[in-house]
Order: structure tokens, then sequence, then C-alpha cells
């Protein structure tokens, strides 16, 4: 059995699972912003779903930069509080077995690239554009090698605020995600119903898909997230932008909305544990 988790700025998903499907249907709670109370209610789940058997790995997706052990966050804008804390020791020593940590969004995305919108592409980028943004580049069904993660939604596309003199920061992150939109306009993004805005942040994003696509060059960017929801960044209108801003190559990759909902970085975490983990 392996114990699957995807710890979200705001919901906590763990699924049992054996190498071919979930065991039952994940069990989603709300994630506390404090470490030790994240870890006793991530324990107490771990201990129904296995009901005692064998555990042969955990693996799991946590909201921002890892370290290079990958075992704590170095920095996480909505979990604070879990800041510096060893996640994976805590979870080794608590159930005696294998742990491994990623970023959520890699999760994700090797989620997208080996069970949804990505599949049988060979070079896949995907980004989540939620309360935060990230995502990660999967080459051949894996996460690619780097040395400190990657992080996409921290790309700076305006320097100077020209673009947007109301949007707090210069990264991407700061001008299309759910807690930069809230903070601009007042009101949650799915309350918006204004075309131009919807167009002007789709355009935003086009700026940043352009410089990930110069840099990391995929065949299919997939993106996900709750601001590409049915109220949400238009993909058609992304394409049209990126049609105008991408010089250098003769067309765009294709692009996709995510396939696997709020279950993407589980689907990704039984990937990694099926590939390094064996029963």
């Amino acid at each position: 059995m392996y114990i699957l988790f995807d710890i979200g700025g705001t919901k906590m998903r763990v699924v049992s699972a054996d190498r071919k499907k979930f065991l039952g249907e994940p069990i989603v709670v709300s994630t506390p912003k404090d470490f030790n109370e994240g870890m006793d209610t991530l324990k107490n789940i771990i201990g129904k779903l296995s009901n005692g058997a064998p555990i042969e790995a955990i693996v799991g997706g946590i909201a921002g930069p890892l370290n290079q052990e990958k075992s704590m966050l170095e920095a996480s804008p909505n979990l604070g509080g879990w800041k510096g804390h060893n996640i994976k020791d805590v979870l080794a020593e608590a159930f005696h077995t294998p742990v491994n940590i990623e970023n959520d969004s890699a999760l994700v995305g090797l989620g997208e690239a080996n069970y949804g919108a990505g599949r049988n592409k060979s070079i896949v980028v995907y980004l989540t554009i939620s309360t935060g943004v990230g995502g990660v580049r999967i080459v051949d069904g894996n996460i690619d090698n780097n040395t400190q993660g990657f992080e996409p939604g921290h790309q700076i596309i305006d320097p100077d605020n020209s673009l947007c003199p109301s949007c707090e920061g210069n990264d991407l992150e700061s001008y299309i995600s759910g807690t930069a939109v809230e903070k601009r306009f007042g009101k949650k993004p799915f309350e918006i119903h204004d075309d131009a805005v919807w167009d002007e942040l789709a355009k935003f994003l086009a700026y940043g898909l352009n410089n990930t696509i110069m840099h990391w060059s995929p065949e299919i960017i997939v993106l996900g997230g709750s601001m590409m929801k049915e109220v949400g960044i238009p993909i058609p209108a992304v394409q049209k932008h990126l049609t105008n801003i991408l010089k250098i190559f003769p067309k765009i990759p294709e692009i996709k909305k995510a396939d696997l909902g709020d279950f993407g970085g589980l689907y990704g975490a039984l990937s990694y544990a099926r590939t390094h983990y064996y029963y």
C-alpha cells in the first residue's frame, strides 16, 4: 500500500493506493496553518487509511519550495507556519517507511503528464494558477532535473509595474494569482464577470508563457488551478495573446486545461511511487 498526500495552502488531500489505482475516495480536509496541528491531522488520516496494514511508501506534495534534501519548506506564502519543520522525518518516524516529498505543483504536473492532459507527450509544462502560481517541466514522464525546484510564478514580467500600476509586485504570481486578483479588485475572482478583466489576465499569463516556452521548449502546456475554471482565464484568449507575443518560433505549443481536477497531485504522487517503489 502507498499513502499519497497533497498539502495545499487551503486543502489537504490524502488517499491510499496500490500500484494501479486509489483504494477509495481521497479524504479532503482544511490545511491547518500550524505545523504540529497539521502533522497530527495527517498522521491521524494515514492511520485510518492504513488500518494497521503495511505501508510501502508515503509520497506527497506541499505548496512551496523545498530544501535540497526535500524534507521541509524553505518558504511558503500560504503555509508560513510549516516553514523549517522536517515533514519527512516526522512521517518516517511515525510510520517506519520511506517518505518522499515534492513541491505540490510538480506532482500535479507529473500527474497530468502521465494520467491527464499531457499523456503521450515527451515534454510537458504544467502551470497551476490558483492561490499562487506554480509549475514544473516534465520530461519523458519524470520531473525534470533541478537543484532548487521550479518557480515559474516568480518570473518577473513587468519590472516597473507599467503594465499594471495597481498590482503589488512585478512577477507573474503578483499579476494573475487568485490572491493578487482579490487584492486588486476587492472581490473573489469567481465574482468577477467583466470579460475585459479576464482578457487582461490572459495577456499577463501569455507574457509568462512566452518566457516559459523560450526556456523549456515544451510540446504542450497544461494549465490548471482555480483561476482556470469556467469563471476564469479563458484558454482561447491566452492563445490569442501568446500568438501575438511569441515571435521567435513559427507557432505556439498546444495549450490545454488540466484533466485531473483537484486530485492531480495525488495522481502525481502515485506516478512517483510506482516509479520508485515496488511491491
